[in-house]
């Protein structure tokens, strides 16, 4: 993910106040954003990526096992590659191409494989952190009744949004899935916040 998509995000969230939220918890979510330079034209190409469709309710005990193995399948599937080396643009969210792909290609293909397995679209969105090392980054979400919990191409395990060590600037809206919300949590977010 490009830096520039990233300073628009944060200057937006400049005016959001940041959340302390406990583990276990939803990802708290407040005003409305403007979604990353990619994604729009991703919607276009990819229906299922910006609609809700009917689907059934899932337990936590049955999501679970579908999420972790969705998430170390695709990681093993897919090379990592920039968006210049894939598609000779600097920032285009796609499914991996020739499978090969960057955070946000990662986390498209197991939104895809998810929904492709029933999962409820209403529970899964994509977001934009700020990783461990300060790098920019898109995660996939999966809200449980338990949580919001992470879907990562940095990590075999999917665990809670709050144990990631990242900063959460904004997410997919669950529900209005062309949407995006200003998610400001984590451990840097009073550093975005202007506080």
């Amino acid at each position: 993910m490009q830096a520039s998509t990233v300073l628009a995000i944060l200057a937006a969230a400049m005016l959001a106040v940041p959340s302390q939220s406990i583990a276990g918890s939803p990802l708290p979510a407040s005003r409305s954003i403007g979604a990353p330079i990619g994604f729009p034209s991703a919607c276009t190409r990819y229906a299922w990526l910006c609609h809700n469709t009917a689907s059934h309710e899932i337990s936590d005990d049955e999501a679970m096992p579908l999420l972790q193995q969705v998430n170390r399948s695709v990681n093993a599937r897919v090379t990592p590659a920039t968006d210049m080396s894939t598609t000779g643009k600097p920032e285009y969210w796609s499914l991996p191409i020739n499978g090969r792909g960057d955070c946000e290609d990662y986390a498209l293909l197991k939104l895809k494989t998810l929904l492709d397995a029933g999962f409820p679209s209403n529970k899964l969105a994509m977001s934009v952190v700020i990783d461990r090392g300060g790098g920019n980054h898109v995660v996939l979400l999966a809200r449980l009744k338990s949580g919001d919990y992470v879907l990562d191409n940095l990590a075999s395990r999917v665990v809670p949004w709050s144990s990631t060590g990242y900063t959460f600037l904004a997410s997919q809206n669950f529900d209005n899935k062309s949407a995006w919300k200003v998610t400001l949590a984590g451990p840097r977010a009073r550093q975005f916040s202007g506080t």
